[in-house]
């Protein structure tokens, strides 16, 4: 496969990648941030104007203004927290891999867990968690905040297995919906919700399920493999072009097809990405040390809303 390497910053490995505008936004990376130990979860609060991302070993949770470019501690000690995200009413959820939890940061500022167990036992490291319309939230539970003491806290896992699992909106159920990773990491619903992509880092995939009636998943398929190194988290666009972190190979983009059409190439090893900005075409990347973003002609998906997909 050729490649072509535009303003040092977009590498074209399919025409797909220039003529679908991916290349026409900033011509390099602005970095925000500098001074992180492993900078993970992203997540972009509209209402705030404000970025707010995990820094994993030092525990904390740190935010970016947009209007001013200052950064200040959002939580510390935050239980080695790693995926942010929203749901439909503008709250924050956390995995707290440290805690070996989910859980939800209320509007009067109190912590309401929503999954710490399952089956009587307790989960590895919540990594990532995604927020359907229904309300339900599916996360991601490798055990990779209990192998060391750096991201979390050494254990034996007491569950045995990596998964994927649901929350009910309205029981609060942990049910279990996908198993057989070796390192479950980035969540992602496709626009029309029908299907849930999931990044098994280990196993350096990119897995497709079905959304089942029932809410279950069906057998996953492998949408993309990543040729040096693994995935962590996934987003969408919103003309179904999907972007990954690819650890040590920048950001990756890839047609609704599964062809690889182009890279972000980032100076430190990528671990994870989200749109924001007035528009939602900021792309924020967390990558090592770094909080980077750039401004491009490519717009994420629109934000959930409670009852709308």
């Amino acid at each position: 496969m050729s490649s072509t390497i535009e303003h040092g910053l977009y590498e074209i490995l399919d025409e797909r990648f220039r003529t679908g505008r991916c290349t026409f936004g900033d011509m390099r990376l602005e970095q925000l941030y500098g001074d992180c130990r492993w900078a993970e979860g992203p997540l972009y609060l509209p209402a705030w104007r404000q970025l707010v991302w995990s820094d994993i070993p030092n525990d904390r949770i740190l935010r970016w203004d947009e209007a001013t470019g200052a950064v200040s501690v959002l939580r510390s000690p935050a239980g080695h927290s790693n995926g942010n995200t929203l749901d439909g009413e503008g709250r924050l959820i956390t995995c707290e891999q440290g805690n070996r939890r989910v859980a939800r940061t209320e509007h009067d500022g109190t912590i309401t867990v929503l999954a710490a167990h399952h089956g009587g036992r307790r989960l590895n490291s919540p990594n990532d968690a995604v927020v359907r319309s229904d309300g339900s939230v599916w996360f991601s539970d490798p055990d990779f905040g209990l192998i060391s003491d750096y991201e979390g806290h050494r254990a034996e896992s007491e569950i045995g297995a990596c998964n994927v699992y649901r929350i009910d909106p309205n029981s609060g159920e942990v049910r279990l919906v996908a198993d057989g990773f070796a390192g479950p990491n980035g969540l992602v619903f496709s626009l029309d919700e029908a299907q849930l992509y999931v990044s098994d880092s280990r196993a350096r995939q990119i897995l497709v399920f079905d959304v089942l009636e029932d809410d279950t998943l069906s057998d996953g398929k492998v949408f993309a493999e990543a040729p040096h190194s693994g995935f962590d988290n996934i987003r969408f666009d919103c003309d179904g072009r999907l972007w990954a972190a690819a650890l040590g190979d920048g950001v990756h983009c890839y047609d609704p097809d599964g062809t690889l059409i182009g890279r972000l190439l980032v100076p430190e090893p990528v671990s994870n990405l989200t749109f924001g900005g007035p528009k939602n075409n900021r792309l924020f990347i967390t990558a090592t040390t770094s909080v980077y973003s750039l401004v491009m002609s490519v717009t994420g998906t629109h934000r959930v809303r409670l009852g709308r997909p």
